[in-house]
């Protein structure tokens, strides 16, 4: 089985082109300070009900090392967690937080440099009621995540590999960016050129 780790080489954009868009989160689960650097690592997936937050705070202390926390929520009236959940889920080695919601305590968020991707931040927290089960299927940005699935995040975005897939997206995106880092500005133009050129006298464009 492919090694997570190695997946910090490879961008979003990368990722993104060969799973095509329905792997890609919608472009509100964003990095909420920079620069941050490119995570990678399994799901740990949470479900939390609008307005409250028990379950994430319940998975910090249940998640392993190297977990990507994946919570579905799409709350936008309360934050799901603050600076000291953060704290405890970096010192414990979770890699990062990537939430459909709200988190508050930005400053500390960022002067600890825990990588959150989120959709914004909000200063009230949720309450501490509902049970849920973790590690089942979520929905997070508009994309079903499956623990284990490897969840890999950049100032692009966030592309969820499905596990069954891991081994086969990892070698394919090696060969891309070999096959990149080998072909120089000049032959990619060039290239590039003539099939634009095609496209646009396939569809009868003169110019």
């Amino acid at each position: 089985m492919a090694d997570v780790d190695a997946f910090t080489d490879i961008p979003t954009t990368t990722l993104a082109d060969l799973l095509g868009r329905g792997q890609v989160m919608d472009f509100g689960i964003r990095p909420l300070w920079g620069p941050v650097p490119r995570v990678a690592g399994p799901a740990f997936t949470v479900r939390c009900p609008p307005g409250d937050n028990l379950m994430l705070h319940a998975a910090i202390h249940r998640a392993g090392p190297g977990s990507v926390v994946v919570v579905e929520s799409a709350d936008l009236d309360y934050a799901l967690a603050g600076g000291n959940v953060c704290a405890v889920a970096r010192r414990r080695g979770i890699t990062a937080f990537v939430a459909d919601g709200l988190i508050r305590d930005l400053a500390e968020v960022r002067e600890m440099r825990f990588p959150v991707f989120a959709r914004g931040v909000i200063p009230i927290p949720g309450t501490k009621s509902a049970a849920r089960p973790l590690n089942e299927r979520v929905r997070c940005g508009g994309v079903a995540v499956d623990p284990g699935d490897t969840v890999v995040a950049d100032e692009e975005g966030v592309v969820v590999v499905p596990g069954a897939r891991r081994d086969e997206v990892l070698a394919a995106a090696r060969t891309g960016l070999a096959e990149e880092a080998a072909e120089s500005l000049d032959t990619w133009e060039s290239a590039h050129r003539a099939r634009i050129d095609r496209i646009l006298a396939d569809q009868g464009f003169e110019g």
